[in-house]
């Protein structure tokens, strides 16, 4: 019964494809991953108007702006009046990577600090509470099941 088979690796039914739909081009371009580096646009204007503090910080932050060579699809799109010659700027928006080590060190700082000021708003809201008449109780629930008469 097998013998007349093709195998499915062989089978070569056509694949129909859906018709392709126009849609406005993206503002920002995506760049190719770097391995061990996360990508992100840093604005450096907004309106024509330099913006060199958010820059500057950006760049103490451990961010370090691409270079060309690094992403030569963008050969075409590199403004020449721009500020950061052999860099990307697209709109006041320069393409910048940091290490991977950084945003995960970025990302466990920001967490302790929330976990903190939440632990700081709870012990000052308990600081309140009266045993009395509690401001917050421990929520229970209990599911139960019918017993199925």
């Amino acid at each position: 019964m097998t013998e007349g088979r093709i195998p499915r690796a062989h089978d070569t039914r056509e694949q129909r494809e859906r018709p392709k739909v126009w849609q406005p081009a993206s503002t920002l371009p995506e760049p190719e991953p770097m391995p061990g580096y996360n990508l992100r646009w840093v604005r450096v204007s907004s309106y024509g108007q330099n913006d060199p503090r958010n820059i500057s910080g950006k760049l103490r932050e451990g961010y370090e702006p691409v270079r060309i060579e690094d992403q030569p699809q963008f050969k075409l799109l590199i403004d020449p009046d721009s500020r950061f010659k052999d860099n990307i700027e697209v709109g006041g928006l320069l393409l910048c990577k940091i290490p991977t080590e950084f945003t995960a060190q970025r990302a466990a700082y920001y967490a302790n600090r929330t976990k903190d000021q939440m632990e700081s708003v709870d012990s000052n809201f308990m600081r309140e509470n009266d045993p009395r008449m509690p401001l917050f109780r421990e929520k229970k629930t209990k599911t139960t099941f019918g017993t199925g008469v």
